[in-house]
């Protein structure tokens, strides 16, 4: 096998063992192949060793591939030549955006191909009167934001990622983000997509119309399924107007439960200019200070709390802000805080209070092995997943942290270690995902499965809708080619 001679194979190796898993019987890479795709993408063919190493790993270098192949077309044309000719040859294909994954769903798990979307990054159309923003699936999210930004508008998710993070990567893995609360899920806000199936025939549903009921909804097939189904090429979206008016609030509470009352007291003071809910608890803000020397304008609190409003008319927002702040001061919710209501004040410290959430993950990459889980639980049991965490694991542990959008119902638990260990890991799974099950939550609220949690599916899903789903995946890729190993039990 190609991936046999690689070191850093050795990891997937593991991996692979642990779970039983080994290489399906796809082909391997001829000279042939690699004729073919030097003539159809002259100079965008990448075979050495070294570049290749950063698109065979993931983000948090926990799952390792073992690719000796990255095809960077730049049209749906072409990517549909691609899998064609990967299709009649038997040729595994991994589809990779930003690789900015959690799951180890964007990165090969033996020797598939990588179709790289980078060079994918035109803005095809923006329609200002209705807000449609028309583009390829590997424009950079942040680079769409300073787009639409000019013309008035924002997209409507916000990551932590945004920098690397491709629009298609985000749609194929339904991701939830910072402004869920405000702006919705992408499946409520993705009108249309451009797709290429797995043998090369390319699906053009990119619909620019907020309504159509003429159908089944196919989109909706291809919004969360990690690239399993098909190749997003193409993504129609609505996006909001720029709020006019934004303020930020960090604050302190002593309690899980004060946190909750807070945000009982949010929503209904705020209504509807509240954007955005966060909450981290103290060993996030350390890890943060102490590894990316981030400044907490707030301490000595078990609990944070980082509430933002978008609104119109920033008076109104402000006195409906100052209102809540006096509420929940008084009644001793909240001890301590500190407020951004003014344009000089917000520009100072938007950069700085976010990055005080949206850094815990790159700080607590810092403090050794990171074990992830991304779930949905009922608000009220959010934490209590965490204190039974810190119970199980005692002294095995190095950190188990808490953070997340609390708005949303989404508990971001990482658990740190000075090094990998398989005793650790069997301490923690499946314990996570049978404690998530009994209180009637999602073992991936928003990171979706991957490679990690394919396993794990059941906690979450019914026999009969994983059958269904074996089923859409055997109808719409029969010869199982695109990105194979991920999402679905065997």
């Amino acid at each position: 096998a190609l991936h046999a001679a690689r070191p850093g194979c050795q990891q997937v190796a593991l991996t692979s063992e642990r779970y039983g898993l080994q290489r399906l019987p796809f082909a391997h890479l001829t000279r042939s192949d690699m004729a073919f795709f030097e003539r159809l993408l002259p100079g965008r063919v990448i075979t050495d060793p070294e570049e290749l190493k950063q698109f065979n790993v993931d983000w948090l270098k926990s799952v390792r591939g073992c690719s000796k192949l990255m095809l960077k077309p730049q049209t749906t044309a072409e990517v549909s030549q691609v899998l064609r000719y990967c299709y009649e040859r038997n040729l595994a294909v991994n589809p990779q955006g930003g690789n900015t994954g959690l799951v180890g769903g964007s990165v090969p798990v033996f020797d598939e191909i990588i179709l790289s979307t980078a060079l994918m990054n035109r803005i095809i159309s923006f329609d200002k009167v209705s807000g449609i923003l028309v583009c390829q699936a590997g424009c950079i999210l942040e680079k769409l934001n300073e787009y639409l930004e000019q013309q008035g508008f924002i997209v409507p998710l916000d990551l932590g990622a945004k920098g690397s993070c491709h629009i298609g990567g985000n749609v194929a893995t339904n991701a939830g983000g910072l402004r869920l609360l405000r702006y919705g899920s992408l499946r409520g806000t993705v009108l249309g997509l451009e797709v290429v199936l797995p043998d090369g025939s390319a699906l053009d549903c990119l619909a620019s119309l907020r309504k159509d009921n003429t159908g089944y909804d196919l989109k909706q097939l291809f919004i969360g399924s990690e690239g399993t189904l098909g190749v997003i090429t193409a993504v129609s979206i609505l996006c909001p107007q720029k709020p006019k008016a934004v303020n930020l609030a960090f604050l302190g509470c002593q309690s899980f439960a004060n946190v909750l009352e807070t945000f009982t007291t949010c929503r209904a003071m705020l209504g509807e200019i509240l954007s955005a809910y966060e909450f981290m608890d103290e060993k996030c803000m350390e890890l943060v200070e102490r590894y990316l020397k981030l400044s907490n304008p707030v301490t000595g609190s078990p609990f944070y709390v980082l509430i933002e409003t978008s609104g119109s008319n920033s008076t109104h927002d402000e006195e409906k802000l100052n209102n809540f702040l006096e509420k929940t001061m008084t009644s001793g919710l909240v001890t301590d805080g500190t407020v951004a209501t003014d344009d000089k004040k917000i520009k100072a410290c938007n950069c700085t209070l976010w990055s005080l959430r949206e850094r815990i993950t790159e700080a607590l990459t810092h403090d050794g092995y990171v074990y992830k889980y991304d779930l949905s639980l009922p608000v009220a049991q959010l934490y209590e997943l965490v204190t039974d965490m810190r119970a199980r694991l005692g002294q095995g542990a190095k950190n188990v942290v808490g953070y997340g959008h609390l708005g949303d119902g989404n508990l971001h638990l990482n658990i740190t270690a000075e090094s990998y260990s398989h005793s650790l890991l069997d301490a923690i799974e499946p314990f996570v995902y049978e404690w998530t099950a009994r209180h009637s939550g999602s073992i991936s609220a928003e990171h979706g499965l991957g490679f990690k949690k394919k396993h794990f599916i059941h906690y979450s899903k019914p026999s009969q809708a994983i059958l269904l789903m074996q089923r859409f995946k055997a109808m719409l890729d029969p010869k199982g080619i695109l990105n194979p190993y991920k999402m679905l039990p065997s």
